[in-house]
């Protein structure tokens, strides 16, 4: 018992560490001007990221036009949560890459920037 309350002091120290080194990561949605934050040690994984940026780029905007909260059909994932876009990221070297190919923690590492792009042009991208 004693080493289990160790190991949790452990991981609560670090998180404590994480969150004063690591700085949040900015979440651009091309075609908008205005770009959010966002803490990505805070989240404990992709689905949890989904659900971020759904409430950032739909609820947000529906609530604004006067739609209400709006209900989401089944299960939020990186795929869905903001309809007709793909939501990539911009790591160290700059490279674009798809947000979910990596495991949760190597992303929140090496993730510089998140971009959400419209669907279709991301399969054109650049060679």
């Amino acid at each position: 018992m004693h080493d289990a309350q160790l190991s949790l002091s452990a991981a609560a120290a670090a998180d404590d560490v994480a969150s004063k080194i690591v700085p949040p990561v900015t979440v651009v949605l091309e075609g908008r001007c205005i770009c959010h934050r966002i803490r990505l040690h805070e989240h404990s994984g992709y689905e949890s990221l989904a659900e971020a940026l759904h409430r950032m780029f739909v609820v947000d905007v529906n609530e604004s036009y006067g739609h209400g909260h709006e209900e989401k059909e089944g299960r939020l994932d990186l795929s869905n949560a903001v309809p007709g876009h793909v939501v990539a990221y911009e790591d160290m070297e700059d490279d674009l890459l798809l947000v979910g190919d990596l495991q949760w923690n190597d992303f929140v590492r090496v993730a510089k920037r998140i971009r959400i792009i419209p669907a279709k042009r991301s399969s054109r991208g650049k060679h």
